[in-house]
């Protein structure tokens, strides 16, 4: 198997107005025509690709994700997540519900998967089923945005037997569309935990993972066999971490440190898989287990998909030592190697 390592995107917002209002520096820049980062005059990062806060929805989309999707409809498995500091840009950048010019990440894809198939459809005789499930992961506890939070039901993470990482319990919803695609998201983010903190008014609360499973069925000769086989794309917008003194208090101090401990606990898994890179050391512990969040991306990171980390950074020198510590991370990141496999195909009797 050929090894990949995790692609890294760096996006640096703007200032925001109420920043420039009170007088906030600019201390993270990009450098000019570069994949390089500079934080204040001394310290320098690079990754796959960089963002300044000039740069479109289109340009981050099309540099750095839409290869991805590529790579979902030629079958094999990938994943986009979000990471960052409250405030940076992450929510924005993932977008959901906006087919418009501001339309972020989930948007675009939704537009793209529906495009590309309708291109190839009836082409070459494959029927293709796209399938979505959209959870949440609010302060340890999964739960399915595609159903009532009021609904009785258990769900767990487990290992399929491909040893792929599965959701047991997860609705499934069957997509014809973008717009369909886009109004299940739409549904969905009403259920999500937001709240007002410190650092901003409409805080994502919880973690969420939108899933696109793409099914192909092919023709056979004998019709009363069917061979069929699946990947999925995974899009994961992780809340984004806030010290305790940013002024959160009783229910949202509870959020905030189950947040850090699960960001803590993803900082680990990248930490352990970066230096058995580094070391070329296969048998090295990776704590997964410590958190939900690492077991959801446990094909991600060190695993068998194609992955894109998108670190989402403040240029606020109030925010630097915040911003430091997201781009450590996503430095680290940049040295995970994954496995990816094509998947393979199945025949069953129909």
């Amino acid at each position: 198997m050929s090894e990949v390592c995790v692609k890294v995107a760096l996006r640096v917002r703007p200032l925001l107005p109420l920043e420039v209002i009170q007088n906030h520096k600019v201390c993270v820049r990009i450098v000019p025509d570069s994949t390089q980062v500079m934080v204040g005059s001394d310290r320098l990062f690079s990754f796959d690709h960089a963002f300044g806060p000039t740069a479109t929805q289109d340009e981050v989309y099309n540099s750095c994700v839409q290869p991805l999707v590529e790579t979902l409809l030629r079958g094999d498995n990938a994943t986009v997540f979000c990471f960052g500091q409250t405030g940076s840009g992450k929510t924005y950048t993932f977008g959901g519900g906006n087919l418009g010019e501001k339309g972020g990440i989930i948007d675009r894809v939704a537009e793209n998967v529906f495009s590309l198939l309708g291109e190839k459809k009836n082409s070459d005789g494959v029927e293709t089923t796209v399938r979505v499930t959209y959870l949440e992961l609010y302060m340890e506890e999964l739960q399915d945005l595609l159903e009532s939070h009021n609904t009785d039901k258990e769900l767990f993470i487990s290992k399929n037997d491909k040893g792929n990482t599965v959701v047991v319990g997860a609705k499934e919803i069957v997509v014809t569309s973008a717009e369909e695609l886009l109004s299940i998201v739409e549904v969905g983010n009403v259920l999500r935990h937001i709240n007002i903190t410190g650092m901003n008014e409409h805080s994502s609360r919880s973690h969420t993972i939108l899933t696109l499973q793409v099914v192909k069925g092919f023709p056979n000769s004998n019709p009363s066999l069917k061979s069929s086989c699946s990947s999925k794309l995974c899009l994961v917008d992780l809340a984004g971490s806030e010290r305790a003194r940013k002024g959160n208090k009783g229910s949202q101090h509870k959020e905030s440190a189950h947040i850090n401990r699960g960001l803590l606990a993803l900082g680990n898994v990248i930490r352990v898989l970066a230096d058995r890179a580094r070391n070329n050391c296969n048998s090295t512990h990776i704590p997964y287990r410590d958190s939900k969040i690492t077991r959801l991306l446990q094909d991600s990171l060190g695993g068998t998909a194609h992955t894109l980390m998108v670190a989402c950074v403040s240029p606020s020198h109030h925010s630097v030592d915040e911003t430091v510590g997201v781009l450590q991370r996503a430095a680290k990141a940049r040295r995970i190697r994954n496995c990816p496999t094509a998947t393979s195909t199945h025949t069953e009797a129909d």
